[in-house]
């Protein structure tokens, strides 16, 4: 293990993982939080007993957030970029009279 990595200890559905890392430990610990939080939910929208599903269901849906924050980012910084490049437009009109 690596001087800067540290064991991390977290719950996940029920059970304990110890994850080796060099993040911070709460930064660890809250996306820990944030899986078991989502593995609840998927849990309770589709009961089922099998864990790997449930798993493989929440890890569905936690690419899914990420795939649609992805996309928003890219139209936001579109919409940026076109409103940066309408901005200098004006500017150089402005700077020209």
């Amino acid at each position: 293990m690596s001087t800067s990595e540290q064991v991390v200890s977290v719950e996940i559905s029920g059970q304990h993982y110890p994850i080796r890392t060099s993040l911070d430990p709460e930064y660890v610990s809250q996306i820990a939080a944030y899986v078991d939080e989502r593995m609840r939910t998927v849990s309770d929208a589709t009961p089922t007993g099998d864990v790997v599903r449930l798993a493989v269901l929440t890890a569905l849906n936690i690419a899914d957030e990420l795939f649609r924050c992805r996309e928003n980012n890219r139209v936001r910084s579109g919409e940026l970029a076109e409103r940066a490049h309408e901005l200098e437009v004006l500017l150089d009109r402005v700077l020209m009279a």
